[in-house]
């Protein structure tokens, strides 16, 4: 009896090619057609120029707390436009690539808002109160709130979460404009 003719002898980086083999698979299932690729493209130029239009005309900043919440009400529109591509795009190759457009575009339009609107560790506790479930808009407030120095303050939690309802929505129905809704 052969007892070692089912055995197979594992090669000299076996967890190396598990990867490339989970890779090609997924690569497989996250083919973007050129049509889809541009569209993505198209709607995170689109998105940026409502992001950075929105900004220009919420200058408010008088004294270091207006300038302090118009940072906070930045960081969370460029939040919610991550999540929200994620959210509605058909897949999330082309989310990838929206979500790229967004960052190039932003950066093109204006420098000093990519600069203050990727704050990572604003974006943490976002993630944390999204990623938590639940009612996830009212974390969002609360989570704005707290990173505008206003803990527990209900207009601000109010404001927080209308503002990620509203720019959720408005990217949601851009994602929809561009035929790339799931």
């Amino acid at each position: 009896m052969d007892f070692d003719s089912d055995i197979k002898i594992a090669g000299s980086k076996p967890s190396g090619d598990i990867k490339k083999n989970k890779v090609t698979e997924n690569a497989s299932e996250e083919i973007v057609s050129h049509t889809d690729s541009l569209r993505a493209k198209k709607l995170g130029e689109r998105v940026a120029g409502k992001f950075c239009a929105d900004n220009n005309d919420f200058s408010i900043a008088n004294d270091e707390f207006d300038s302090q919440m118009a940072l906070q009400r930045r960081i969370l529109l460029s939040f919610t436009t991550s999540v929200a591509l994620e959210q509605f795009c058909k897949s999330e190759a082309v989310a990838g690539i929206a979500q790229k457009s967004f960052i190039d575009s932003v950066s093109k339009l204006s420098g000093t808002f990519y600069d203050t609107s990727s704050d990572t560790g604003a974006f943490s506790f976002y993630f944390l109160a999204f990623r938590r479930g639940g009612d996830v808009e009212r974390r969002i407030g609360q989570t704005f709130a707290m990173l505008c120095s206003h803990d527990g303050d209900p207009i601000y939690q109010e404001l927080g979460e209308a503002l990620y309802c509203w720019f959720s929505s408005t990217v949601e129905n851009l994602v929809e404009e561009f035929d790339l809704k799931k």
